[in-house]
Parts: structure tokens; sequence; C-alpha cells
């Protein structure tokens, strides 16, 4: 029960942070070393129940996704040109992160790594919104987006590379410096956390297998349900946010969360 308990934690976490721009990987890290919920199991488990959020993303947008495979062949290509865009966006974290997923996960997966990723990216959230986010002529339709932009979104995605940047938080930055609106950036980091989380989602599982024992079969399904259940909550609620508020609030949790971690782990408190 207490396996299932913790199991649950990381899957609220999971499922609030996926999609904000504070970092999900970085949350389930530190929280995952404040309750011992670590080892082999865990790192499996942080893994499946990504693809919990992935599907509140599916059902969220099933319409538009579909729509947009019907629309590969229509006459003015939208489907087609959606589809590449996301590729295109997709292949820089892709190369990146094979070359170099083992050193990532031998040197960057533990809290002070992680905090000091929060604090670089709270002040890159604040210094680029100022810059970016207001300046008119902003693309705000994702099927209005072009492959430059696009490409622009992949680059800064591999900031999220570094756990405890955020994946969210790199792309929209990359969104804005592209020209984007912060909805049509937010939206397009939904979509393109699909093939990104799959593939990184299979690849981490090839390699560390799917071995398990009854009970944390059980914590495993359960926390993919309340992953996904979270999560759909928080995407329509975050959307809802973008429409009206600026970013800086995550930037301020991120620098002052980062922080206090890094002054822990300077005391010797953690390590």
């Amino acid at each position: 029960m207490l396996l299932i308990f913790k199991a649950i934690i990381i899957a609220i976490i999971e499922g609030l942070t996926e999609f904000i721009p504070v970092s999900s990987t970085g949350h389930m890290i530190l929280v995952g070393h404040l309750i011992d919920f670590k080892g082999s199991f865990a790192n499996l488990f942080e893994i499946v129940i990504q693809l919990g959020a992935i599907l509140a993303v599916i059902v969220l947008y099933w319409d538009r996704l579909i729509n947009s495979v019907k629309d590969i062949f229509a006459p003015d290509r939208r489907g087609l040109k959606f589809w590449i865009n996301i590729v295109v966006a997709a292949i820089p974290a892709v190369i990146l992160g094979f070359l170099f997923d083992d050193i990532i996960d031998a040197k960057l997966m533990n809290p002070i790594t992680v905090a000091a990723a929060l604090v670089v990216g709270g002040i890159l959230m604040i210094a680029i919104e100022n810059k970016f986010r207001r300046k008119r002529g902003k693309t705000r339709e994702v099927d209005n987006m072009n492959m430059r932009q696009s490409f622009v979104v992949g680059v800064f995605q591999c900031l999220a590379l570094w756990p405890g940047m955020s994946r969210s938080a790199s792309t929209i930055m990359g969104g804005w410096i592209a020209g984007l609106s912060t909805v049509v950036a937010a939206e397009f980091s939904f979509f393109l956390a699909i093939p990104m989380m799959f593939g990184a989602s299979g690849l981490k599982l090839i390699k560390h297998g799917i071995t398990m024992s009854t009970v944390e079969a059980i914590a495993l399904i359960v926390g993919f349900v309340v992953a996904f259940i979270v999560s759909l909550v928080v995407i329509e609620k975050f959307i809802k946010f973008l429409q009206k508020k600026p970013m800086r609030i995550f930037a301020i949790y991120r620098i002052f969360i980062g922080a206090i971690i890094l002054i822990l782990a300077l005391f010797g408190v953690l390590k």
C-alpha cells in the first residue's frame, strides 16, 4: 500500500506539471528523492505515467488530430503541413536525446542539477517573455505556422534534455522567439509532446525492461490513470490561464523552488 500511495503522489505531480512550464521530470526527481521513490521501478513508473498525460492531450484534441490526418490530402495540404511541422520540430531533440541519453541519466538526474535548471529556466522565461511575448504580428493559429518557426521551437526543445528545464517552458520560449502567440506556442507544444514522449518512453522501456511484481503492476496502472485524469484538468485550465495572464508566475515559482533546493544542498541538508 505504501508503494501505491507513493505512486499516486508521483502521478499527481506528473499530471500537474507535465504541460505547465515548471518541469515534470524535475519535480518527480525532487519529490521522489523526498519520499524515497527511487530505483529501477521508479524510473519505469515515471516513463509510463507520462503516456497517461499524453493520452489526455489525444483525448482533448482528438477532433483536431483526426481532422489534421484527413486534411493531409486536402487541396491546401493543411494536414500535411501540420505533420511536417511536427516532424521538423522533433528532429533536433531526437538526435541529441539519442546521442546523450546515457550521459543525461548518469550526470543530470539529481536534485542539484534539477534545481539549477529550474533557476536558469525561470530567468530565461522572464527575459524572453518580456522581450518577445507582446510583439505584434504573432502567428495565432497552429495551422499557419511555417517550417522555420517549427525548427526554432525544435531547437529550443533541446534545452529540455537538461532535467528541470521543462519541455513545455523550452518550446513556449522558442515559440515566442519564432513569432507565435503564447496560446499557439502552448498548443504546438502539446501536439509535439505526442511523438516526443512516445519515442522517449519507448527508448527508456527498451533500456529498463518491463519486469515487475503484482503490486508494482497495480501501482503502475493506478499511476497511469491518475496522471491521465489530472492532466485532463490541467491542460484546459492552463490554456485559459494563458489567454489572460503572463507566465511570469511560473518563472518566479521555478526560481524560488530552485533557490531553496540549492541553499539546502549548500548547507549539506540535501545531496
